[in-house]
Formats: C-alpha cells, structure tokens, sequence
C-alpha cells in the first residue's frame, strides 16, 4: 500500500467545517461502520450505551489542554505569538513562533513572564525558550495569559473561557497537551455513567497531544516512517486491567486516534500484552498495519492527506473508510475537532 498522503485525499464542502461543538456533546451525530462487512449506520453519539455492554472496554486519553499560544513583544517592540510544545525542564519549552525567532532575543510578556531563546532549529523551525517562572509560578501566568490553541481550520468567535471549555474532554487530568483528543470530546458525565451501568469497561491512558497533529506530512515523515514526538504513559494497574481485559477475550475499544497510538506502541507483538511506564512514541500508523492491542476505535472525521486518516484507513480498509467518508459527506455530517464522530469495529 502506498505511504503517499495524496492517496488519502477527499474533497470536503467547507460548510460540513465544524466551527463549534454539538449543544450538547453526546448528541452529535455517530456514523458506525463494520470494518468486516462495510455496513453503514446513522446514529447519535449517546446510542453507545445501547450498543456496548460488559464485553466491552474504553480507553480514553486523560490528557488536558493547557493554554500554550502565548502573544509577546521583542525588545525592539515587534509583535509575535508562540505556541508550547513540550517542556524540556522546569524554565525551558520547546516551541515555535511567528514570526520566527533568533537564538538570544529577549521576549516580554504580561505578568512579568520575560524569556530568552536558547536554541534554534531551521529545520523543523522549532526553538527552545528559557522562561524567567517556572513551577505552580509559571503555570498560573500561564492560565492568565496564555490562549487555547485551536486549530487553524476553526473559524470561533468565542470568548477564551468559553473555547477552554468546549476544547476539553470531561474527564481531562494530566495537564500537557497542546491539542485535545477530540474524539472524547462527545462524551459527558451522565453518559459515562450510563455505561459503566451497563457493564462497560472504562480505563484512562495519558498521551500529551502535540502541535504535530495540525501540521502536514513532511518529506521526512515518509521517508523515516516516524511522525512527531509525543509523551505517553500508562500506569500498572491501568496495564493490568486491559491486559487481563483482553486475555478474557473483552473487545479493546480506543477513543481517539491518541489512544490508538499509546496502546499500539506500548503493545508486544509476541505475547499481545501491553507493558506500563512513561515513554515517547514517534508511530506512524498506515496500511498495511497489524493491530496488536486494538479491536475497535471512537473516532472524529479528520483532514484529507493527514497521518490520522491514514491511520483509520489502515484500521478499517482504505475502501471502506473512502465509502464512509463520501456518505458522511452526502448526509452532511459535521467535520474536523468539533464535528461528528465514527464507531468502527466488526
């Protein structure tokens, strides 16, 4: 199978863009697709507690969206906005910002956050920033300063509470991700309730999303079969659930294409089992892929060309994933972060 993004191109009506969430997260729309057969199924998000039960498990990405896009002056008064990746230390993030930075400038925020950059790196346009706060310090300006980064695609005129809200799962506990797994975004309270009430499984990993999720395949993607670095970790008791779980045969149902890539890349290949700690994953999911961990997946209508349409693509077949998009297209299903969602299994 190709690895070449434009094999994975849909053309999307930019009205089916969603620019907001449901009014209420579990009533958007759920298309389920039975990777076996390619059937179809129009339903609401909130049919899951009807069609999962005790043989079922979800694991869902804990991990919290923190404020990183923060607007700043240089010394000669010029304006530019950076956006956190990933902290490296307690006063030092690896970032990007625009317009680009030099190594030595000096950066002035509010709150009396100053910074200085480090380091440099032409080539992915990264930079590592050393910041005058570090700690409960540094975050608390943060949370006064800093702005939920959106993706680029989202057209909001929402005030900055109200999209910290919106772009956050309910359930969300480790701060560090620069993006949400979207996917869990449908779910409420009252409707995880409902489920464990049904019997169903519910286990919480943690993958820090990176600001690598909005951009585009670079050449050394295809060519390493690596993507961008991501922090995950999954705890031994949560380890010992799933994989006590799955000896017992249960249906492992990821939320999210976050989860897809902890679970994949803590799996074993041998004994089918998944190993606990905190590690870094670079996988780069696409057909043809031998699932080890995986047996059904929750997931959003994601870009034409990206790594995680890829990435369904090589969980559900290339085909049935170009029949489902095209029918959510024709149905009018709502796209992207805030848009509808899929259940795929068989």
């Amino acid at each position: 199978m190709s690895i070449d993004p434009k094999d994975y191109s849909y053309n999307l009506p930019e009205n089916l863009i969603a620019n907001r969430p449901s009014n209420h997260r579990d009533h958007c729309r759920l298309l389920s697709l039975n990777k076996k057969t390619g059937e179809i199924n129009h339903l609401k998000f909130f049919d899951l507690k009807n069609i999962l039960g005790p043989n079922d498990v979800l694991v869902l990405n804990q991990s919290k969206v923190f404020p990183a896009r923060l607007f700043g002056q240089k010394k000669t008064g010029g304006k530019f906005e950076i956006l956190l990746i990933r902290q490296i230390n307690a006063d030092s993030w690896l970032a990007i910002s625009k317009p680009r930075l030099i190594i030595g400038q000096e950066l002035f925020f509010d709150h009396n956050l100053q910074a200085q950059v480090s380091k440099s790196d032409k080539e992915t346009g990264q930079i590592e920033i050393k910041f005058n706060q570090k700690h409960q310090q540094f975050f608390k300006t943060l949370d006064k300063i800093g702005h939920i980064p959106i993706p680029p695609y989202i057209s909001t005129k929402e005030s900055e509470i109200k999209i910290r809200k919106d772009y956050q799962t309910v359930y969300a506990k480790e701060l560090g991700s620069a993006a949400a797994p979207t996917a869990g975004l449908h779910f409420t309270k009252k409707l995880l309730a409902d489920l464990k009430n049904r019997g169903v499984q519910i286990e919480y990993v943690t993958l820090h999303v990176g600001l690598g999720t909005f951009q585009n395949l670079r050449p050394e993607n295809i060519t390493t079969k690596t993507l961008h670095q991501e922090f995950y970790e999954i705890t031994p008791e949560v380890v010992t659930s799933l994989n006590l779980a799955k000896q017992q045969g249960k249906r492992i149902i990821a939320v999210g294409t976050t989860s897809v890539r902890t679970l994949e890349s803590a799996a074993n290949s041998i004994d089918k089992k998944i190993k606990s700690g905190q590690n870094s994953t670079q996988i780069f999911i696409y057909p043809p892929y031998k699932f080890e961990f995986v047996d059904a997946l929750i997931t959003n209508f994601h870009l034409s060309e990206s790594s995680l349409l890829m990435l369904v693509s090589a969980f559900a077949g290339k085909k049935n994933i170009s029949k489902a998009y095209q029918e959510a297209i024709n149905q009018k299903y709502r796209f992207f972060s805030f848009g509808d969602a899929m259940f795929i299994f068989n």
